[in-house]
């Protein structure tokens, strides 16, 4: 023979082998080994796709379907009393696990549904979880939404898997869809993103600040009584504050007769970064140390001299050598070939 039908307490199970076809309610199905074939199907899904997508990958899919249950059902049947009837016995012949409809309400748009030994329950088991699955109660809202003709979601109330008898889910009117809470993950996933993104940039930037104060202007001790602070870059008023007070806390350390200030690398000079000069110059006066400003730009010139700031006291020079040469020569000192 070629062909076999059995009729399971009204479901029925057709095979035809001559096609390789196993239909079941006249309407083609495959069989899966739970614990393995299955199992094996759903470990990769979330390996590929990660454990909370596939939860939604899951209960849209059971949702989709849950529909496809209902519309079937009303047209083919289409008494509703019947349908409800029919549905759990189709359902544990279908190996989907014992179905039980507790409590049904056309008028409130709300159900209790009972699943025990149910396919997703032994899959999850086999996988070792601890957690409701999302196919079965996400289906189940959607047979429901079809059923009653406007959208219903659920809640779990009881959980095999987490260790009570059976599950149970519990239906109600909600504008709650698969849909939404797919949007829902996804906007959670990019603010995540976001704040990730933005905690790095914060932790990088404040990295970054600390190599800068660092190393962007350098209190370089040319001889015991020499120092040399290079002004590199743009300065604003967090980064100058910086400088100054650096500077200042340790002329004492150095015991530094001459601070020679280098403007050659300095840039984007303005009206901020004149008084900035004036503010160091005097503060380090203050402390005993004399100042040599080498390196000024014309640039830098012009706006000196069209800010009124009298430097005339300030001993310039065009080179840092030249600067050097002009402190060790005030204090007698010179530099001179080793014999």
């Amino acid at each position: 023979m070629a062909k076999y039908d059995i009729n399971v307490n009204g479901s029925l199970f057709d095979w035809d082998l001559e096609k390789g076809d196993i239909l079941f309610e006249n309407d083609e199905v495959v069989l899966f080994w739970v614990n393995t074939a299955f199992k094996t199907l759903f470990d990769s899904i979330e390996e590929i796709a990660g454990e909370q997508e596939t939860k939604l990958v899951l209960e849209t899919a059971g949702y989709r379907t849950g529909k496809i249950v209902s519309n079937f059902y009303l047209e083919s049947i289409g008494d509703l009393k019947e349908i409800l009837s029919k549905l759990p016995n189709t359902y544990v012949t279908a190996g989907w696990g014992i179905t039980e409809i507790n409590y049904f309400s056309l008028e409130q748009k709300k159900a209790v549904i009972t699943v025990k030994n149910g396919w997703e329950y032994k899959v999850n088991l086999a996988q070792q979880k601890n957690d409701e699955g999302t196919f079965l109660p996400g289906h189940w809202a959607g047979v429901l939404t079809g059923l009653f003709g406007s959208q219903v979601w659920y809640r779990v109330v009881k959980s095999q898997i987490m260790g009570d008898e059976y599950s149970q889910y519990e239906f109600f009117p909600s504008s709650i869809t698969p849909s939404l809470n797919v949007t829902a993950h996804l906007e959670e996933q990019s603010l995540a993103a976001q704040e990730e993104m933005a905690r790095v940039t914060e932790k990088r930037t404040q990295f970054l600040s600390e190599i800068i104060k660092e190393i962007s202007s350098p209190i370089i001790p040319v001889l015991d009584s020499v120092l040399v602070v290079p002004l590199i870059g743009r300065y604003n008023e967090l980064r100058a504050e910086e400088l100054l007070n650096r500077t200042l806390l340790n002329l004492p350390h150095y015991k530094a007769n001459f601070l020679i200030i280098d403007f050659t690398g300095l840039s984007g000079v303005d009206e901020y970064t004149i008084d900035f000069i004036q503010k160091f110059v005097s503060s380090a006066r203050l402390l005993g140390t004399n100042c040599l400003l080498v390196g000024i730009s014309t640039e830098l010139s012009i706006q000196i001299t069209q800010t009124g700031i009298k430097i005339n006291h300030i001993p310039c020079f065009t080179l840092l050598q030249q600067g050097v040469s002009y402190a060790l020569e005030q204090q007698g000192l010179e530099i001179t070939k080793k014999q």
